[in-house]
């Protein structure tokens, strides 16, 4: 006799013998096929199944189908509220078109993204949707599993996957302009370090073609410390710019609250406009001024590309909007 008190849940072979079938008639009632079942004999197993308490083994069932509706997603970092505004996107683009998303955090330090993509991988999915930037490494095991991708928040182009993104320099350049539009002169870039973010290029080519120099340059992470600390150095180097444009909701955050601890007020002192367009920067004071990348749009071409999928690789990009508040000097918006 086993010590286990659990009892032991109820199996397909249960409701076989209790409805007097064939496992394989319990499976075929269950999945609606791919034979057809008597009226009569189907009945006997949906009693059996209500009466015993039968509950599918949904694993089993996608492992047997060869787990033709889930899609993985592998981001990297879901902290993030751009990455959290993201995930529900495409949430709501798989649901959109019966597919389930399963979701692995690349962020995680004890385990590897390689790792991550193989456990996705031994999961049967039919295919992966990754935000995050690959390693030459990383992608080439991508493309050896086979298993059908897309990249997403890219920044341009990736050679033999297919890619989904925003044009960081027009947006940036978009946020620029509208300071300048102010009378601002004196305006810093704080974003990432690298030189494949069109945000810092954006900023350089909004101000070069206004004819003014660029302001400060900062480079952090995309965090709301980055962000904090960012200020902190522009507050301790005693010369603040009169705009920033931040390459993320979360580094503006972070500058909102160093410039608000030293007294610094905004957008009076100095006028800020963010990056991503994120709910999070609708609810601090002043409302953020944002660039909005169009993540609904952006996840919904990224899950037709795997459920839908082109032969060829190709990298599709989204136009941004600027949403206007008051971080930037303009008027309360209603």
């Amino acid at each position: 006799m086993s010590d286990d008190p659990r009892p032991r849940p109820v199996t397909r072979a249960d409701v076989a013998r209790y409805a007097g079938v064939s496992t394989a008639v319990v499976s075929y009632v269950l999945n609606d096929g791919p034979k057809a079942v008597a009226p009569l004999t189907k009945e006997r197993v949906l009693d059996a199944v209500r009466v015993l308490g039968y509950r599918p083994n949904l694993a089993a069932r996608a492992l047997s189908k060869g787990q033709a509706d889930m899609l993985g997603l592998l981001v990297s970092d879901n902290g993030n509220p751009f990455f959290t505004a993201l995930w529900h996107a495409l949430d709501r683009a798989s649901a959109a078109r019966s597919r389930q998303l399963l979701i692995v955090n690349s962020d995680r330090t004890q385990t590897s993204t390689s790792d991550q993509i193989r456990d996705l991988a031994s999961r049967q999915i039919s295919g992966l949707v990754i935000a995050n930037i690959l390693t030459a490494g990383e992608q080439a095991l991508v493309e050896n599993l086979g298993i059908p991708s897309v990249m997403i928040g890219q920044f341009g182009d990736i050679d033999g996957m297919s890619g989904i993104g925003v044009d960081f320099v027009s947006g940036a350049r978009q946020g620029v302009e509208h300071l300048i539009g102010h009378g601002y002169r004196d305006i810093a870039f704080v974003g990432s370090v690298s030189r494949h973010d069109g945000r810092e290029r954006g900023w350089r080519e909004a101000l070069t073609a206004a004819q003014l120099s660029p302001g400060p340059l900062l480079h952090t992470t995309f965090s709301y410390e980055g962000g904090y600390d960012a200020g902190q150095k522009l507050l301790r180097d005693g010369a603040l710019p009169r705009g920033i444009l931040a390459a993320s909701d979360q580094i503006a955050l972070g500058l909102l609250t160093a410039m608000r601890e030293a007294g610094v007020r905004v957008p009076e002192d100095v006028a800020l406009v963010s990056f991503d367009g994120t709910s999070a920067v609708d609810y601090v004071w002043p409302r953020m001024t944002t660039v909005v990348q169009p993540l609904e749009a952006m996840a919904d071409a990224a899950i037709a590309a795997l459920v839908e999928p082109d032969t060829t690789p190709r990298f599709v990009e989204f136009g941004t909007e600027l949403r206007v508040r008051e971080s930037c000097g303009c008027p309360t918006v209603r």
